[in-house]
């Protein structure tokens, strides 16, 4: 460390130790969460018989972005004769979101990078909610400026300052810059390479990325591994791509594979973004409404059987008791690929022994409801995406940040952490912290940049999402066990971003979507 880091680092621990001076009681809240003691009854069979009978040409189990896509997608197509079963009170899976006096605002996924021309599906769900104007197919199409996030975007905390933009500028020296160029270089060179096809290295939806072997083999290395490998061993730049690991994927840099982690940076050419208060339960809302009655939710999948003719599934209504049998020509499975075992068994063995092998990353969010703005301090003013270099939080999104109020006023921070390492330890370290207990973790993360913050908190929530995402750990991708989860059975599709080995919003959709087209050609 040279001496002027030594001396940012001094002054950040000098300031942070006068923000942590008091230690006010925790702030008034609720612990929220996915309904996991009704999922996790599927390891019983504690479930009534089935007491009716109905029918349906496509049944769809999960409503998550996938689940949606797919009814969407039917929709589109002409196809009425389906219906969409949730667990959950509310679709939308991990793009939940809650709502006060003040402002919507997320439990989960917040934002949706402007989809690129492969990505089609995407744009055209975009362009038939009206986000997207004119046509999805143009190289560079208009959207709806109410949707695209305002200026200032991001910003980063470091050394007892803020600075614009993620990647770290405080306190670097030119060693460091010189591999930010490399870097950077290695991630050009990714984003121009095509193959003998004409595809993209790395593409969204990935299943559209170049197969070249040597692109694949890139699967095997994780991509702390793939940085010293290149020669890059800046802590700053470390740092940058962990960070990126931990936001899109839920896993620290060396649990991520160097494919994925590449994924990441090579496959998007801007850094637009569209997002809403609530986040992407605007876009949940919007596809939920053109469903209508055919989405049933609080309705649990508990038995799912392929015969030559059709398919059998029954589902749990846990608020009348009851289970209701329906009989399907064709089912779309977009649940996490973890429940299949559960609930099909009868399927292929080697389908459901590569859905078991899928791991998934716990996350924590918590909304915080402010009387007004906390201090910016000096530097960048309050962006919408706020990040902390010293912390293992992803920092927060300032919910009203589309506002166009001239002054500022009451608002509310949520706040997101990925629990890396080892997943099984972290969820139950997720599930077994008291809410009082994460509230302090919390306000001491954001305390650092904010010491004013415990005196405009007024409420303090949290939601624990055990299974958030997929993670892509090295090996995953290029899996014969991923790839198999692609196939499905002759009657039963899967959909789901598990498919992709990662969670983001357009592989969801894509899943959903060619779910759906694959049943309409079948049953047409």
């Amino acid at each position: 460390m040279n001496r002027r880091d030594f001396l940012l680092t001094l002054a950040a621990s000098s300031l942070g130790a006068c923000g942590r001076t008091n230690s006010p009681a925790s702030p008034p809240g609720k612990a929220l969460g996915a309904g996991m003691e009704l999922g996790h009854r599927l390891r019983g069979s504690d479930f009534p018989s089935p007491t009716e009978t109905h029918s349906t040409g496509i049944a769809i189990v999960g409503g998550g972005i996938s689940g949606l896509s797919a009814a969407w997608k039917l929709g589109r197509l002409g196809f009425e004769d389906f219906q969409l079963f949730e667990l959950e009170d509310e679709a939308g899976g991990n793009a939940r979101a809650g709502q006060s006096a003040t402002t919507a605002y997320p439990w989960g996924a917040h934002y949706l990078p402007l989809p690129g021309k492969d990505a089609i599906e995407v744009r055209e769900l975009l362009a038939d909610l009206g986000v997207l104007k004119g046509d999805p197919h143009a190289e560079n199409p208009l959207y709806d400026e109410r949707a695209l996030c305002f200026a200032p975007q991001e910003r980063l905390y470091r050394h007892g300052q803020w600075q614009e933009g993620l990647l770290p500028q405080i306190g670097i020296n030119k060693r460091d810059q010189a591999q930010y160029q490399q870097f950077f270089g290695i991630i050009e060179q990714y984003r121009d390479k095509r193959d003998a096809a004409g595809r993209s290295a790395f593409n969204i939806p990935a299943a559209r990325s170049s197969q070249e072997a040597n692109l694949l083999a890139l699967d095997q290395l994780s991509m702390h591994d793939f940085l010293l490998k290149n020669g890059l061993d800046a802590a700053p730049l470390h740092w940058f791509v962990d960070y990126g690991c931990r936001d899109d994927y839920g896993g620290a840099h060396t649990e991520t594979s160097a494919w994925a982690a590449l994924h990441y940076f090579a496959s998007r050419n801007g850094e637009q973004v569209l997002t809403w208060p609530e986040g992407n339960a605007w876009l949940v809302r919007q596809m939920r409404e053109k469903i209508g009655a055919r989405l049933t939710t609080a309705a649990m999948a508990i038995r799912i059987e392929e015969t030559r003719g059709e398919v059998t599934l029954d589902i749990y209504h846990p608020r009348e008791n009851k289970t209701v049998r329906w009989q399907a020509r064709q089912l779309i499975f977009a649940a996490p690929a973890m429940v299949l075992p559960h609930v099909a068994a009868n399927l292929d063995s080697e389908l459901l022994s590569a859905a078991r092998q899928v791991q998934y990353a716990p996350w924590l969010v918590a909304n915080l409801h402010l009387g007004t703005v906390p201090e910016s301090g000096l530097g960048v003013p309050l962006s919408w995406d706020n990040v902390f270099y010293d912390s293992p939080s992803l920092g927060y999104i300032l919910a009203t940040h589309q506002s166009l109020r001239a002054a500022p006023g009451p608002t509310v921070l949520t706040w997101y952490q990925a629990l890396t390492g080892d997943s099984t330890q972290a969820r139950k370290r997720l599930l077994e912290t008291p809410r009082e207990s994460w509230a302090k973790i919390i306000l001491a993360d954001l305390g650092k940049a904010h010491p004013d913050l415990h005196e405009k908190i007024e409420q303090l929530d949290i939601w624990r999402w055990g299974h958030a995402m997929s993670k892509p750990r090295p090996g995953w991708i290029n899996s014969t066990a991923r790839q198999r989860l692609t196939k499905g059975s002759d009657r039963i599709h899967l959909a789901h971003a598990d498919l992709s080995g990662f969670s983001i919003f357009e592989e969801a959709n894509y899943w959903g979507c060619k779910a759906a087209a694959s049943c309409y050609a079948a049953l047409i």
